[in-house]
């Protein structure tokens, strides 16, 4: 018979001291952002090839309708806010804008991307004939040369998470460290946090992964993986699946591999991404930069950018101008962080819902009121095991994970995590009307139990009974889903701001290019040199200006 699961003392004790706050009202709520990609795709399922609409706004300088790699890959941008609802409502209409300004064409609701036609039927994006608008179409030029283009058109939601200021005094003065500067203290606690989270991250995969399968023109060499089975004439998937976007067929970089990046501190975070812009590597050098007045990349560095580091979890903070992401986090701490290993939704025309966005809330928070000592190099390699197992045969029952150096079913840690959740969701809900965050866990622990409720497993039982094809399986869900977002009235003011940001947005990328002073090369040159500084030396030579 198992032993009855238990909480750690201390993690109870945390939240019972917590509590009185809250239910007085002095503890606010979470604060969250999202960014959902999709890519446009014609009536067939095709990657689109016309250009991203103009009456959507300038994609340079939309606030919150542009493209990420792709010019055919959307990316929305919510605000932020403190109730779930409110950004769905956002995100929502930023859809149904788009399907206003739409010919013919449907936004992909699968993480994986639609029928492909080779490398080049990934069109790059173009921002503009400005400096900054040029820099970031030869950063996807540079992507291209080094990983293709076809890896660039994988699509999901980053879920941006941070706590009210009045959270992090509750817990300064709790753990009596008011004498530790606020900022600092906030910085070490979320990295305390990624690091829990990265133990664990493979529990979301497992719950939200929804990427089983792949179109067969995602692998145009013709070389099929051996854990990829054939389901029809065009697609592939691997039977116990729950992201393939996720693994070695996704976003994966052997080169970054090496640079061991450590989130045990900010200052060693920052210090090794600096590294990577800095560094030369010899396959990139060998690709040559500008080549006969063209460029083919940034530079020939590791990292082209800091952005070009991929991870399921970053530590951000809103940079200023002229401000890189590491010396934003140098000069004024971690403000929030950023989830990037959730899949899309295919059954959702969002990619996300309400009860996700609830368990994910009460994921951050229980990984940051657990103790979360540093990682070390070795246990850094077991994490990535643990990670590639569920993503390759999350739903085997005979899977095993390693915790604690002992082998555990996905099924047992995690009861064990909900377990300890359930602490987490009380002290949530205390400042919630009705309890969102116990009734998210209570919705969701099926899943583990009968990995068929996952998206992944459900997602192919879907397949499965239909011709086998991901490709016109995920259309008629695109089209579906089409017809029920153009049915959905929008908010007028909403609707009235979008329309504004049309010429709005527009006319700020005709400023941004009349402004330019200086040629691109010299525009690149400061811009890295300026990069490669440390934040306070950075801040030292614009006094001295």
């Amino acid at each position: 018979m198992p032993e009855p699961l238990t909480v750690p003392p201390s993690l109870t004790a945390t939240v019972d001291r917590l509590l009185p706050s809250a239910r007085q009202g002095r503890l606010g709520r979470l604060r969250r952002g999202l960014e959902k990609e999709g890519l446009r795709v014609d009536a067939n399922g095709h990657i689109a090839q016309t250009p991203h609409p103009y009456a959507l706004g300038s994609k340079l300088t939309h606030p919150h309708i542009t493209t990420d790699y792709s010019e055919a890959l959307l990316e929305y941008i919510t605000p932020v806010y403190s109730d779930p609802g409110e950004a769905l409502c956002f995100l929502s209409d930023l859809h149904s804008f788009t399907y206003q300004h739409l010919a013919d064409e449907w936004i992909w609701p699968g993480s994986m991307p639609s029928r492909l036609s080779g490398n080049d039927s990934v069109p790059i994006a173009d921002y503009g004939d400005s400096n900054v608008g040029t820099m970031k179409h030869v950063y996807r030029k540079g992507l291209d040369v080094r990983y293709g283009r076809i890896m660039q058109a994988i699509a999901g939601v980053h879920y941006n998470v941070s706590l009210p200021d009045d959270m992090w005094h509750a817990l300064r003065e709790l753990e009596q460290a008011t004498d530790v500067p606020f900022n600092d203290y906030r910085s070490t606690r979320y990295f305390g946090m990624i690091r829990h989270f990265r133990r664990h991250s493979w529990l979301l995969l497992y719950l939200f992964g929804a990427s089983p399968a792949i179109d067969k023109s995602f692998l145009p060499d013709g070389k099929v993986p051996e854990k990829l089975k054939p389901l029809s004439d065009d697609t592939y998937y691997a039977p116990y699946a729950t992201t393939l976007r996720m693994s070695d067929l996704g976003y994966q970089n052997k080169v970054q591999s090496q640079l061991k990046i450590c989130f045990n501190s900010l200052s060693n975070y920052v210090n090794t991404l600096r590294h990577a812009i800095s560094s030369p590597w010899p396959d990139y050098q060998k690709l040559g930069v500008n080549v006969d007045g063209e460029w083919q990349q940034l530079n020939a560095n590791i990292l082209q950018i800091e952005n070009e580091y991929y991870s399921d979890i970053r530590p951000k903070r809103v940079a200023k101008h002229n401000e890189t992401p590491s010396q934003a986090l140098e000069a004024r701490g971690v403000e929030y962080i950023e989830v990037r290993c959730l899949d899309l939704n295919p059954f959702d025309p969002l990619g996300i819902d309400e009860t996700q966005m609830r368990f994910v809330d009460t994921f951050l928070m229980w990984c940051l009121l657990s103790e979360s000592p540093w990682i070390s190099d070795e246990e850094c390699d077991r994490l990535d095991d643990n990670r590639r197992f569920v993503v390759e045969r999350g739903r085997d029952p005979a899977l095993t994970l390693v915790r604690d150096g002992e082998s555990t079913s996905v099924r047992g840690w995690g009861e064990q995590i909900f377990t300890e959740m359930a602490e987490v969701a009380r002290l949530l809900d205390a400042v919630e009307t009705g309890t969102p965050h116990a009734a998210a866990l209570e919705a969701l622990t099926p899943r583990l139990n009968d990995p068929s409720l996952t998206p992944s497993a459900r997602l192919l039982a879907q397949l499965q009974a239909g011709n086998g094809s991901l490709s016109d399986t995920l259309l008629q869900l695109a089209q579906a889903q089409a017809s029920e977002l153009k049915a959905k009235p929008m908010q007028r003011s909403r609707e009235a701001l979008l329309a504004q940001l049309i010429d709005t947005s527009h006319q700020q990328q005709r400023d941004i290019e009349a402004d330019d002073q200086v040629s691109f090369d010299d525009f690149l040159r400061d811009y890295f040199a300026h990069a490669r500084e440390s934040r306070a030396l950075s801040a030292l030579r614009a006094e001295k200006k």
